[in-house]
């Protein structure tokens, strides 16, 4: 297929290599030119304009916020008729909602298929991703969805996905913060950090969120970037969105998002989100 992926970030650029990969002809678009030049050193072709998407059968949409979805659907002016839109960025259900109808307006066929896993597994195409809209939409776009990974249907509305994800993301921003309160508790108790990571990673006690980002915890400040605090910023941000939406109580959410928060304003906001970790000895 014909396929045009606009947003080629630390996520973005490996599933839309994996889609490559699949044997499609993909076409990368990317605002930053430091992104362009990483797609094309790893042979993928890649343009800086919105209009290479125009002619595409399915354009992969993986920006980072609300604000730049809702400036790419009105950049589109012209839209081919009957091009499918797969949106697999985490903007939230009222976001992909609200710009999925504007895009049906032009004559769009909009999926809703955020996805998780991270980095490692998009590296991998073995992404879970949680997709919603027709089931013949779904079908359409199922060989790009299945190159980048295994493809869960949440529901024949757009909303549904990113509905899963706000729970993804509640889960995934608690458990990230729980992390970094276990270890930072660990060096108060005067114990070797990485000894008790060892030890309690695999107990009850253990989670996904501690084995992944416990070590980058202990590396210190520079630990690589897979993903950052600003992202958590964001998406535990639209967690508490949602949640205010439909009047759901969410405090351990609320207490993670203002540790992401206090992390960002200290000016970790562009380092790895196991950063947070950091706040625990902010004054």
């Amino acid at each position: 297929m014909n396929v045009a992926f606009i947003g080629l970030g630390a996520i973005g650029l490996p599933m839309a290599l994996q889609v490559n990969k699949a044997g499609h002809r993909v076409i990368g678009i990317e605002l930053h030119e430091a992104g362009r030049a990483r797609a094309q050193a790893a042979g993928l072709e890649a343009s800086g304009d919105w209009r290479a998407a125009q002619d595409a059968a399915v354009v992969v949409v993986m920006v980072a916020t609300p604000a730049q979805l809702e400036a790419l659907v009105t950049q589109f002016s012209e839209v081919r008729q009957g091009q499918h839109w797969v949106i697999m960025s985490t903007v939230g259900p009222a976001a992909v909602r609200e710009q999925g109808a504007r895009l049906a307006a032009m004559g769009v066929k909009v999926i809703d298929a955020p996805v998780t896993g991270g980095v490692a597994r998009a590296n991998t195409g073995s992404l879970l991703i949680f997709a919603s809209g027709t089931q013949a939409d779904i079908d359409e776009v199922g060989p790009v969805l299945g190159a980048m990974g295994e493809v869960r249907v949440t529901g024949s509305h757009v909303g549904d996905g990113q509905a899963i994800k706000v729970v993804n993301q509640h889960l995934c921003s608690v458990h990230l913060v729980a992390a970094a309160e276990a270890l930072s508790l660990a060096g108060a108790l005067g114990l070797d950090a990485a000894q008790v990571l060892a030890l309690v990673e695999r107990g009850a006690g253990g989670s996904w969120m501690l084995s992944d980002r416990g070590p980058r915890m202990l590396q210190g400040t520079d630990a690589q970037v897979t993903s950052m605090v600003d992202i958590f910023v964001k998406d535990s941000g639209l967690v508490a969105e949602a949640a205010q939406a439909c009047k759901a109580a969410v405090p351990l959410l609320d207490i993670a998002h203002q540790r992401f928060s206090s992390a960002a304003r200290a000016g970790l906001g562009a380092r790895d989100d196991s950063r947070v970790i950091e706040t625990w000895a902010l004054p």
